[in-house]
């Protein structure tokens, strides 16, 4: 898939993109990255620094915390045209990231730099 295609699937996925202005849209459009998790990959590390507004094209990420018996307690999932209210928390908040988010299947995501958002 071309870099064109992958942008205007993002904007098609995502609709409040088309409502940007033209100027910060060409910003986003300059800025946004399209990395791909496999199966097990981490997006998010409990206390990292949040570098990025992730929205979900495709697959499935699971984001939780481990409990201190050790058992993961599932806060919840994102799937496609989803978005993380935690990452957007620690955006919005500066501070860091406070659970863990793992892709569940290969998930492909458009992630914004914290600047950009």
């Amino acid at each position: 898939m071309t870099d064109a295609q992958k942008l205007e699937r993002w904007i098609a996925r995502f609709p409040p993109i088309q409502a940007l202005s033209s100027a910060h849209l060409q910003i986003a459009r300059g800025t946004v990255q399209f990395p791909v998790l496999e199966a097990g990959a981490t997006a998010y590390e409990l206390h990292d620094e949040c570098a990025h507004y992730l929205m979900c094209l495709e697959g499935r990420t699971r984001i939780f915390r481990m409990s201190e018996s050790g058992r993961e307690v599932l806060i919840y999932k994102v799937g496609p045209g989803g978005t993380c209210a935690l990452t957007t928390q620690c955006l919005l908040s500066g501070g860091t990231f406070p659970a863990q988010s793992v892709a569940e299947e290969r998930t492909e995501l458009a992630a914004l730099p914290v600047g950009t958002f």
